[in-house]
């Protein structure tokens, strides 16, 4: 069985501490609309599709005034969502951070041939470290509180959720493989 990742909708999506009021802030639809719509019109001015976009995006040596004023709006709509949850105090200042540098270390330990280094423009660690700390304890309170309330994901699911409605009758089992330690990740 392959260790690759998996995207689950009720596991991430219909889980996540969304900002309150997210779905109808005009400052979050306004930086959003506005990051989608130069991304989109820079991939057609390059002919370059989405991985070349954000290969250009990561590199540290790319200087092209369009990779640039997208990097800009990439903090823009970082600023906004931290805004959205209140979190003013988080700084959104990115840099490129090599990935995974303890594998080069191996490769050339064992005499492979090096690779080019890769990098991804995003937070330092401890500002990420940070965020997700906030996001994981603001989910585990919203969970409390709807526990609390008696609607939380179990009562909904027992009320009709379609996804509840096509596993009743068999048992539930706990997720296996990547999904039960996403933990890890963070």
């Amino acid at each position: 069985m392959k260790d690759d990742l998996t995207y689950t909708p009720s596991d991430c999506f219909e889980t996540f501490p969304f900002p309150e009021d997210w779905e109808t802030r005009p400052d979050l639809e306004a930086i959003g609309r506005e990051y989608y719509e130069f991304r989109a019109s820079l991939m057609v001015a390059n002919n370059e599709g989405l991985t070349t976009t954000y290969n250009r995006f990561h590199d540290p040596l790319e200087r092209d005034p369009g990779i640039v004023k997208l990097r800009e709006l990439h903090l823009a709509m970082d600023r906004a969502v931290l805004d959205s949850y209140g979190w003013h105090d988080v700084p959104v200042d990115c840099a490129f951070i090599e990935e995974n540098p303890q594998d080069e270390d191996a490769e050339a330990e064992r005499g492979a041939r090096p690779r080019r280094r890769k990098y991804r423009y995003r937070w330092p660690d401890d500002v990420r470290d940070d965020v997700m700390g906030r996001l994981i304890a603001l989910n585990t309170a919203r969970a409390a509180e709807e526990a609390r309330r008696g609607t939380g994901a179990d009562a909904v699911g027992k009320a009709g959720n379609p996804v509840a409605a096509r596993t009743r009758g068999r048992p539930r089992t706990a997720p296996t493989g990547p999904t039960a330690s996403q933990g890890a990740l963070l």
